[in-house]
């Protein structure tokens, strides 16, 4: 599946829209007598009482069987969200012949395919968060409990990644801790999901931490790439103290302090801030953790279906109603949209964690707070109109719906109906975690491109689904091959002087040599594809070379400075490319494929701890002048 092209899947579904129309239509007039429509007094037991479509749903989908490209891609994860537990909080939460405005209001709908695979290539049936997150995020498989790299470790290019080299803002919301595996796979490339910070993978992933030439933890791997939006927990991490690189000895918090973040962490400090892009980037971390959950109630224990049935209540521990993943998506739009278009990430985690631990009210309550995000991000894509939206879940789960109480564990809940519904959990004795389950998992979609996820997919298709909806140029090299250097022609010996580069759109750091003594100029963030080294003049007269190197494409430009202790002759008001520079043009940059090759990190040996030395002296690339459809 990820090899069909693009344009046949549209040619097909182009073909059906018709009759997908006309097929709606006829469940309308078909489903139930005029006399029982007109009614709203019907229940589940009269005839047609139990029908789904109307109206409203039938213009849902006309306006989402339409070509793309699409502006932006919202992208909605209920992390072990499988149909069950979309059942389950259904029936409780709506009733059995209700539904969820959110989660159940997108109205193209299939199923995808979530399998992983093993070190040798052969197949996991059995995947879990981390290798499911990166197989949408990168388009290619991995195996169990590596984030964004492939069989042999390579690290593959992210969907997030690959929106900012083209230009988009990009952003991640999380009720996890923002280094979890669901959010992480955007961010980071690791063997190792649980290397959060730099002292877990000093301890576990020892060949990936920054004092060993690595690409450091996940979150010093998230402060490089400077998403515009980051928004959930897992504070503590970083209070960890960097081991390696500018920020050795200093905490993670501090680094991003000094690298122009916006630190917030209460509701208050979150509804102040009125702006996020390359320069200012937004981090929000709300808890050391993971969010506390919404809604508390009795964990399944061994026959428990035969106790008294009981209601969920509110979690007194939850965080504040400006803090609920509804909150936290709707401030997330509201910071990213622009002209440009955006990528956003949101995942709802805790469905998986309560499903875990047998707690039935936790993962009903963290699907119910799923909707409401689902709610927002729909809410903003009927007024856009150039917004595709995307739900669907990692991976399956445990939670089944049963008519008796089995002899494993099992909880009794009375649903907003009035009706028992016993609930079981079948893959873990009790106190152990209960499994995932290898089952295929919904995706529903509205917007431009959504008919892509009709039908059965794999988690891999959504990668293309979101990248060839946003017509986005998945070669990295390409989008930093038209760098530019821009150098003073002449300086004095001793002379301070500043080399700027513009256009290194897939780098979010860079590398400067002053090859005469040579002298290192440092490493510095990209913003938005431009940065700037400070360089002081060699005591020698004549020509010096300075070779500036984009780290992620390994993308290379030279400018030539000339020292001299005569006159210098002032740059014209609007500076050219410097003469000697190859016109300005990259040079040596390592080929990188479409994402599904390895992406050749060139700096993968290089320390990827920044600093912000330049200001944001340039407007951002319009993303129409960088896009390459790829069909």
């Amino acid at each position: 599946m990820t090899t069909r092209s693009l344009q046949r899947r549209r040619s097909a579904l182009a073909g059906t829209t018709a009759v997908l129309l006309a097929a709606s239509g006829l469940m309308g007039v078909f489903a139930l007598p005029a006399a029982a429509a007109q009614s709203d007094e019907r229940t589940v037991t009269d005839h047609g009482g139990a029908t789904r479509n109307d109206g409203d749903m039938t213009q849902l989908l006309r306006e989402s069987i339409v070509d793309g490209p699409a502006k932006n891609v919202i992208l909605l994860i209920g992390d072990g969200m499988g149909d069950s537990e979309i059942t389950v909080a259904r029936d409780y939460a709506e009733g059995a012949g209700g539904e969820f405005a959110g989660i159940d209001g997108l109205p193209l709908t299939g199923s995808y395919t979530t399998y992983a695979v093993n070190s040798n290539g052969s197949v996991n049936y059995a995947s879990e968060s981390a290798s499911t997150a990166s197989a949408w995020s990168t388009g290619t498989k991995t195996v169990n409990g590596r984030l964004s790299v492939d069989v042999s470790n390579a690290p593959q290019a992210t969907l997030l990644e690959i929106a900012k080299a083209n230009g988009l803002k990009t952003g991640n919301v999380s009720t996890a801790e923002i280094q979890d595996a669901t959010p992480g796979a955007q961010i980071a490339h690791i063997s190792a999901r649980g290397c959060y910070g730099p002292d877990q993978t000093t301890a576990n992933c020892a060949s990936e931490a920054l004092e060993n030439g690595g690409l450091g933890s996940i979150s010093e791997q998230l402060l490089n790439l400077r998403p515009d939006v980051v928004l959930g927990g897992g504070s503590a991490s970083f209070n960890q103290v960097a081991k390696a690189g500018p920020w050795q000895g200093e905490t993670l918090f501090a680094q991003a302090d000094q690298r122009g973040y916006q630190l917030v962490d209460t509701p208050a400090e979150l509804d102040a801030v009125t702006t996020a892009d390359a320069h200012q980037p937004l981090l929000g971390l709300f808890a050391t953790g993971n969010f506390p959950v919404r809604w508390n109630g009795p964990a399944a224990i061994a026959g428990g279906g035969d106790l008294p049935a009981a209601s969920c209540v509110d979690n007194p521990e939850r965080l504040a109603s400006g803090l609920s993943l509804g909150a936290l998506t709707e401030k997330a739009i509201g910071l990213l949209a622009d002209e440009d278009g955006f990528f956003l990430q949101v995942e709802g985690a805790s469905i998986d964690k309560q499903d875990h631990a047998a707690n039935a009210c936790g993962q009903i309550g963290e699907t119910v707070d799923l909707d409401e995000a689902v709610q927002v991000a729909l809410a903003y894509a009927q007024t856009s109109r150039d917004t595709l939206v995307v739900v669907t879940a990692d991976h399956a789960h445990t939670s089944q719906i049963v008519g008796s109480t089995p002899p494993g564990l099992s909880v009794n809940l009375l649903t907003t109906e009035g009706q028992q519904m016993i609930v079981a959990y079948g893959t873990a004795a009790a106190g152990g975690s209960q499994q995932h389950t290898g089952s295929q998992v919904r995706i529903a979609g509205y917007g431009p491109g959504a008919a892509n996820v009709v039908g059965l997919t794999d988690q891999t298709d959504l990668f293309f689904t979101a990248a060839d909806g946003l017509a986005l140029n998945r070669d990295l090299t390409a989008l930093s091959a038209d760098a530019t250097v821009t150098a003073p022609a002449d300086v004095h010996p001793g002379d301070t002087f500043t080399v700027s580069v513009d256009g290194l759109d897939a780098d979010w750091q860079a590398t400067g040599v002053l090859a005469s003594d040579p002298v290192d100029l440092g490493q510095v963030d990209v913003l938005a594809g431009h940065a700037e080294f400070s360089a002081t003049a060699p005591d020698e007269e004549g020509p010096h070379t300075i070779t500036l190197t984009g780290v992620q494409t390994g993308t290379v430009l030279k400018a030539t400075v000339n020292v001299t202790g005569g006159a210098i002759t002032p740059p014209p008001a609007s500076p050219s490319p410097l003469p000697g520079a190859a016109g300005g043009a990259a040079q040596g940059g390592s080929p990188l494929a479409l994402t599904g090759s390895a992406v050749p990190w060139a700096a993968a040996g290089v320390a990827l701890a920044m600093t912000v030395t330049g200001a944001y002296l340039l407007a951002r690339r319009r993303r129409q002048q960088l896009r390459v459809t790829h069909l």
